[in-house]
């Protein structure tokens, strides 16, 4: 055995004693705060220690993991054991997204849900295959760095820049928005400032250590969030099938879902609720076809109703209703627009419950073939997108070698599959609970967890009786995908400290995440940008600096736009998996495997995918103005990379074709890259 060898296999030793005494020691600190809570502590302060504690823990972790040295900072000295990359990279993948939205997205969508996990997952296999080893063989630091020196020249380096900065930004902006949305409910802060709050345990993780602080606390975070996430789903399994093994219980819970489904189709409360919401619908349809005239009628008739309930000297409760319906009604005309679009949209809950188990449900054919053409662009641009996403790739820059590379991505698998395998029985074991317990229930007794989670946000949360009969009917009940997994142990009545414990591991996703796509950022900026392109003789310290500099300023951006709640978790990260596909996935396969691709060919087929991706993205999404008769083929803004990945291809081909071929050096370093020689590995470092 070799010195190297000896000190690798030491240095992996002691990084597995220190987390196996870091897991026992939270394990400790969930069943003291457990005991504080039998013995009277209040929620808040139970909340209080979860958001408090971890985020300490991250930063402690980050301040002795500082460092100035540009190969510790940018890519953790390139010693990270595969084991520990594959757990950092299963904490810097799950995000807000897996561990808040998926759930969320399953409980909503049910078997359409699926796409998600179908993608996520096997885009890994796209990264093992075709992208993880060669990277690593090449050595550098960053997703640009292999673009500029792969194709050569600034302007591929400087359109990859573009793109990294992109789709990370865009991919931020979901993690913070679950940072934030985590943070107010549990400390009582508003939206905005809990946004803010949360930046700061984002920064303390990374500003110092950059990528080996990033590593180190995403390992710990990882551990955090899987026992998060696995502690609730297995109490819920436990208790509604004695078997507690969330998996395995998952048939026999979703059986009972499908029979409940079924009841609620016809329940005739159902359906009244139901028919108020179509009708409530209808009526705003024809509002806004003449709004001054509908406004002034509605005005008229609520004045008219209070005048003759004022006349006729009323009951004090009628008098109240009537005085209450004056002062509700819109202010002017252009908030009674605003109301009316909002009711009209109302009419896609007047339906019955869509069957959770039913693939591609739709109102009709030409529906259900939109929702199947959907489900496949999903899964196509999630796993195209996974292995084309620059902070993901950059983790596989910090393995010793190659082969450890290759390992690192079946570890990666392993902790993904973990969280993945459990979520499909986390959503159905959630919409028992909500369909056998809350729906039914009466409003006059409604759990706390349902108005602490309206306060939040009420678009996350909205419980209203529509036929005023008391009781709770499922077509009143409006619950965002956002809040399935974070209110579950709420849900289910299980004790606080749980709910404390998910909100921690919500909050180590969002903010491993975050850490990395930051990151990435920034060093596209400091490294690419800055390093590469304006100042090659800027000394270590400087670059480094500049990176930490750039790294406050684009996370305060990135806080900034959040608070402005651009849309949801979900179509966030998928707007970046798009995004990312559409503009990296062509060049580095390319790049990769085929020597004749050549600069001009990178050049315009990155800004053709690319640009194509944004076009369809901002013509079809409501946030920029869009509406869905841009779409083309029914798809929507989520799977625009469906266009953009195929046109970056064929142009990266054609254009490669009628333009010279590369320089022998160039296709020397394909060469060197794609033929790892696993026996006697180069540890190729950046200069």
């Amino acid at each position: 055995m070799s010195a190297a060898d000896f000190s690798h296999k030491a240095f992996f030793q002691q990084l597995k004693k220190y987390y196996i005494f870091y897991t026992l020691g939270f394990l400790g600190f969930v069943i003291a705060l457990a005991v504080a809570e039998q013995m009277g502590m209040s929620r808040k302060w139970i909340g209080y220690w979860f958001l408090f504690a971890t985020i300490g823990l991250y930063a402690s972790i980050g301040i002795m993991a500082r460092t100035v040295d540009a190969a510790e900072y940018y890519v953790a000295g390139r010693r990270v054991p595969a084991l520990f990359n594959g757990m950092a990279t299963g904490a810097d993948w799950m995000s807000a997204a897996s561990f808040i939205g998926m759930a969320g997205t399953l409980y909503l969508s049910g078997f359409d849900g699926l796409a998600f996990v179908m993608g996520w997952t096997g885009g890994y296999c796209l990264v093992a295959f075709l992208l993880a080893p060669y990277l690593r063989k090449f050595g550098q630091f960053t997703i640009p760095d292999f673009l500029g020196e792969r194709y050569g020249g600034n302007i591929v380096r400087s359109i990859g820049i573009f793109a990294a900065i992109l789709c990370s930004f865009t991919y931020v902006v979901a993690q913070i928005y679950g940072v934030g949305l985590i943070t107010s409910r549990f400390t009582g802060l508003e939206f905005g400032v809990g946004v803010f709050v949360g930046l700061l345990g984002i920064l303390v993780c990374s500003f110092l250590g950059g990528m080996r602080a990033v590593t180190w606390t995403q390992v710990a975070q990882y551990i955090i969030l899987i026992v998060a996430y696995m502690t609730p789903v297995v109490w819920l399994s436990l208790k509604h099938t004695g078997n507690p093994i969330p998996q395995i219980a998952y048939g026999q819970a979703l059986q009972k879902v499908t029979e409940r489904e079924k009841v609620l189709a016809v329940d005739p409360k159902e359906v009244e609720v139901r028919e108020i919401l179509k009708a409530r619908a209808a009526a705003a349809n024809a509002a806004l076809k003449d709004p001054a005239a509908a406004y002034a009628k509605g005005k008229a008739e609520v004045e008219q109703r209070f005048t003759d309930v004022k006349a006729a000297n009323a009951p004090v409760a009628q008098y109240a209703a009537a005085e209450k319906a004056v002062a509700a009604y819109p202010k002017d005309e252009a908030a009674a627009k605003a109301q009316w679009n909002k009711e009209k949209g109302l009419a896609a809950r007047a339906v019955p419950p869509k069957p959770h188990a039913t693939p591609f449900q739709g109102k009709d054919e030409a529906a259900s073939d939109k929702a199947r053409r959907n489900f496949l662009g999903i899964v196509f641009c999630m796993m195209i997108g996974t292995a084309a996403l620059p902070h993901i790739l950059m983790r596989y820059y910090t393995t010793p070698s190659v082969r450890q590379a290759r390992q690192s991505v079946f570890w990666s698998l392993f902790f993904i599959f973990l969280l993945y395998f459990t979520a499909p029985a986390l959503a159905v074991l959630a919409k028992y609970d909500v369909y056998h317990f809350l729906v039914g229930s009466s409003f006059a007794s409604l759990p706390a967890w349902a108005a602490n989670w309206a306060a939040v946000d009420p678009t996350l949360l909205s419980i209203v009786d529509w036929n005023k009969d008391g009781i709770v009917q499922l077509a009143e009940i409006v619950i965002g995908g956002d809040i399935i997994v974070l209110a579950t142990p709420e849900i289910a009545g299980l004790p606080y400290v749980v709910s404390g414990l998910v909100a921690a591991g919500g909050l180590a996703a969002a903010l491993s995440t975050a850490d990395g796509l930051l990151l990435t950022i920034a060093n596209a900026l400091s490294h690419d940008l800055y390093y590469k392109m304006i100042d090659p003789q800027a000394s270590t310290s400087r670059r480094v600096t500049v990176s930490k500099i750039l790294l406050v300023i684009v996370a305060l951006v990135a806080a900034y736009v959040t608070s402005l709640k651009p849309g949801d978790i979900l179509f966030l990260v998928g707007a970046a998996f798009s995004l990312a596909a559409s503009a990296f996935f062509p060049a580095l396969v390319m790049g990769v495997f085929w020597k004749r691709a050549n600069k001009w060919g990178a050049i315009s087929g990155m800004v053709a995918g690319l640009g194509l991706c944004m076009y369809y993205m901002y013509n079809t999404y409501p946030f920029f103005g869009g509406v869905a008769a841009n779409e083309w083929f029914g798809m929507g803004p989520i799977t625009s990379g469906v266009f953009g990945v195929p046109v970056g291809i064929i142009t990266i081909f054609v254009v490669s074709l009628l333009t010279p071929a590369p320089s022998r050096e160039v296709q020397e370093l394909v060469e060197h890259v794609r033929y790892p020689n696993l026996q006697g590995e180069i540890n190729t470092q950046a200069t």
